[in-house]
């Protein structure tokens, strides 16, 4: 099982490269469950799990979950969170939206955030001018402020109500979806990642890998190996070596 974020993971320069693409369908293809765990918005999440050849997404960093079957062409979905407890942290955070974007100049509000269901997500550099970390700080800090959990991605600062995260949705994704154990099973899954809001997953499993640009962050867990190549490089490196061992594998057993 293939997990692993997108933003500079799988994504380069702000593009997913054809390689990444076909990369995902050589996992698939070998019969690897493929699931991408994004902080982007539940819909963009619709489009992934009904155009990508994945068999899940865990989104808005771990809000919520959906899985499209397209023979019966319906989709499943799991939220952190109810409707209504959604509806009133929507309310708690279109006030902190005003706060941020007077108190720290040059923040935005991401391009992507009227496609989001539980969370705001503050521009750090995406479509603004690089923000420096002390501004990034402030931002976070605004948040844990108001009670608020803040993560930092490579292009963001999430900020929303709750203590859910990328890996508490991912395990309740795999037990509802396929009845996998992560306890059990973390020895058969690998998580492929590069930012803060990666953390948690690099600190469970114990095949975590940070594509090479994960150097430049700040981390409170390091993954356990680290690529040689940067974003989608390093995605594709990590997929020819899980797809070699793989059929390495198959030539063993037959």
């Amino acid at each position: 099982m293939v997990l692993f974020d997108i933003d500079d993971t799988l994504t380069m320069n702000g593009l997913l490269p054809s390689a990444s693409l076909a990369a995902l369908e050589a996992l698939s293809a070998a019969g690897m469950i493929v699931i991408p765990v994004t902080g982007r918005p539940a819909g963009w999440c619709d489009h992934f799990v009904r155009m990508w050849p994945v068999d899940a997404v865990v989104g808005e960093n771990g809000a919520l979950y959906f899985s499209y079957n397209r023979k019966a062409r319906k989709m499943t979905s799991g939220f952190a969170k109810t409707f209504e407890e959604r509806q009133r942290d929507r309310s708690r955070l279109n006030d902190l939206r005003e706060r941020i974007l007077t108190e720290v100049p040059g923040a935005g509000i991401a391009s992507d955030q009227d496609y989001r269901i539980a969370d705001l997500a503050i521009d750090f550099c995406e479509d603004v001018d690089p923000l420096p970390p002390d501004r990034v700080a402030r931002i976070v800090a605004i948040f844990e402020e108001a009670g608020a959990t803040a993560k930092v991605s490579s292009i963001h600062v999430n900020g929303w109500f709750g203590d859910y995260d990328k890996l508490t949705m991912t395990g309740r994704c795999l037990r509802e979806l396929l009845g996998i154990d992560l306890q059990i099973q973390n020895e058969e899954i690998v998580f492929a990642g590069d930012s803060p809001n990666d953390a948690p997953m690099f600190a469970f499993f114990k095949n975590s890998v940070g594509v090479a640009n994960v150097r430049s962050a700040i981390l409170p867990a390091e993954p356990t190996w680290v690529t040689q190549g940067e974003s989608a490089a390093g995605f594709c490196e990590l997929a020819a070596a899980l797809l070699e061992a793989k059929a390495g594998a198959s030539k063993l057993q037959s």
